[in-house]
């Protein structure tokens, strides 16, 4: 499983088709990519590790707050592109991103991780599956990536 944090000012997700949209000020846009071979495991670790990033300023302007401290909100948006492949060719290949029978329970599982670490109110998503408009305030910008493959176990 794989995430790329974005600290925002604000964001947003519209998907025209379904009339829906969902909106946060201050916070983390979350894309999340599932894996073929992700489990629960991958679940936890990765909404923990978001929820408890240090990566917003304290008084001394030094990245020292998670969005739990700041009391900011995320944006959960499925991306499964994060698991593209163009190594090869100019067409990407997606065969390493999970099929929807194993990426929407690890999607909701992940969710649901969230809304337990931040509070249901904090935390907004997009559908999974559809075709979104998301819009990105980056605040920084501050992006960092993290794969729960590659997690250091000490």
């Amino acid at each position: 499983m794989k995430v790329v944090v974005q600290k925002v000012s604000e964001a947003g997700v519209y998907i025209e088709e379904e009339n829906y949209s969902a909106e946060i000020g201050k916070g983390l846009v979350i894309l999340l990519g599932i894996k073929q071979d992700d489990t629960e495991e991958d679940v936890n670790f990765l909404a923990d590790k978001c929820s408890n990033l240090r990566i917003f300023l304290d008084e001394n302007e030094k990245m020292n707050l998670s969005v739990k401290d700041v009391q900011g909100e995320v944006l959960v948006i499925s991306q499964f592109t994060l698991y593209g492949d163009a190594q090869k060719g100019n067409r990407p290949g997606f065969t390493d991103a999970a099929r929807p029978e194993i990426a929407i329970p690890l999607y909701e599982k992940f969710i649901q991780r969230m809304k337990e670490n931040l509070g249901n109110e904090k935390v907004k998503v997009g559908i999974f599956g559809a075709m979104m408009l998301v819009k990105i305030f980056n605040d920084g910008p501050v992006t960092i990536i993290i794969d729960s493959k590659r997690k250091v176990t000490s």
